[in-house]
């Protein structure tokens, strides 16, 4: 699927400006809305992607796509960019500390979270069951 800056499909969109990020969190929401996913989840997941998004543009050089399906009871989102591999599986930084929790948080409320490798960056996958 070939998109450019701001582009969205019925499952994807991208983003690369700051100020693309309120439209992330109305695509998640209005997407997983529509694929069934519980408002309390909506918000769960909101939350996650916001984490995500907002760290791909101060950490990485571009913007980065994210997708958005259901499938096996679970609703998945992935978010690629340009980034290194997240480092997952940490303890959650001080409640003092000036950042690194972000990553904490959404690995600690979503029910699964992956991240791979791919063609020109990284891949965050989060899942949330419905």
């Amino acid at each position: 699927m070939s998109e450019t800056t701001g582009s969205e499909t019925t499952d994807g969109m991208s983003y690369a400006e700051p100020d693309d990020l309120r439209a992330v969190r109305v695509f998640v929401t209005e997407r997983a809305r529509a694929l069934g996913l519980s408002e309390n989840r909506i918000d769960v997941l909101t939350l996650a992607v916001s984490e995500l998004t907002t760290n791909t543009l101060q950490h990485t050089a571009g913007g980065g796509h994210i997708r958005v399906w259901a499938e096996d009871g679970r609703l998945v989102c992935d978010v690629v960019d340009g980034g290194e591999e997240r480092p997952f599986g940490r303890a959650m930084p001080a409640a003092e500390a000036l950042r690194g929790r972000g990553l904490a948080i959404v690995e600690r409320i979503c029910d699964a979270v992956f991240t791979a490798a791919v063609p020109g960056g990284t891949l965050v996958r989060i899942c949330l069951d419905f």
